[in-house]
């Protein structure tokens, strides 16, 4: 399919000179000269990128009818890969993508289970524990949960559909209960809003609703900020009760930063928990740690 690839590759490169070309000179002649920032210039690229793909696609339909679109898909997908990589080499590209979607996998996988075995470390003087979702499935199909009926049928909606990483429990009276919801996430700029949402959807069901974030440069934008605490015309309410980042740069209200040794998030669950056990009618979206942070 060589005709094609060249007829695609051809399309792709002038949609995308043009696109850029056109869009410059756009926000040039409207900023009166002035030199474009990186921002500016990375969405031009974005742009560019979708125009060429969309166009390679219509095109390369309307001159190639007796092939599958899947192949003109995936012709368009190799020559995109090569533009922003130098790789040509189609056996390379779909082992260069399947290493990036094992290792975005199995990452995902072990930071999960490394707040598990931190979280499970710091509280190991408590009545509370940290689990995976298919330890609290275990719990829910043995009845071994003291909560009530409506809590049952909720945690089995969020481990159904895999909502919630980590979920907390605590024993109380010879009977464990679940009382928090974890999300575990190396990053979360690209998904934050639907991280958010279950998020809030817990909160709103006297949850608690927390959130370990190891990568958090994304909260050097205040919109992200926002989201979390709240507070904000976009985002009035906080979209977690807490949220902690590994790193000493991110620390504003109910974000916190944190090391290996999880002291702040050891504290808020201890408090979370007794809350919830006391006065769980109160447990709501807008609870909030007394826990006091240094330099917050």
């Amino acid at each position: 399919m060589e005709d094609l690839k060249n007829f695609c590759d051809n399309i792709y490169e002038t949609t995308y000179t043009c696109t850029v070309d056109e869009q410059k000179q756009e926000l040039i002649t409207k900023s009166h000269g002035k030199s474009l920032s990186q921002t500016k210039l990375d969405e031009i690229e974005v742009a560019a990128q979708k125009e060429a793909i969309k166009q390679s696609v219509l095109k390369g339909m309307r001159e190639f009818p007796t092939v599958e679109v899947e192949e003109i898909w995936k012709t368009i997908y190799e020559i995109h890969v090569h533009r922003k990589s130098g790789i040509d080499n189609a056996e390379i590209i779909a082992k260069v993508i399947s290493a990036d979607q094992s290792w975005k996998k199995s990452s995902g996988h072990a930071f999960e289970e490394m707040v598990k075995f931190l979280a499970s470390v710091a509280l190991k003087d408590t009545e509370i524990e940290i689990i995976l979702q298919r330890d609290l499935n275990v719990l829910i199909k043995a009845n071994e949960l003291g909560n009530e009926p409506r809590d049952i049928s909720w945690l089995k909606e969020q481990v159904k559909g895999n909502v919630f990483d980590l979920y907390a429990t605590l024993t109380h009276e010879n009977k464990k209960y679940c009382f928090g919801c974890i999300q575990a996430k190396t990053s979360v700029r690209d998904r934050v809003t639907r991280d958010r949402e279950p998020s809030i959807a817990a909160m709103k069901s006297f949850f608690w609703s927390t959130i370990f974030v190891l990568d958090g440069t994304f909260l050097k934008l205040p919109k992200f900020v926002a989201m979390v605490n709240g507070g904000t015309t976009e985002f009035k309410e906080n979209g977690w009760h807490s949220m902690f980042v590994f790193s000493e740069k991110y620390s504003k209200d109910r974000i916190f930063s944190t090391d290996l040794d999880l002291k702040h998030f050891k504290e808020q669950a201890i408090e979370a928990a007794d809350f919830w056990l006391k006065q769980r009618q109160w447990f709501n979206q807008e609870w909030k740690t007394n826990c006091f942070v240094e330099g917050q």
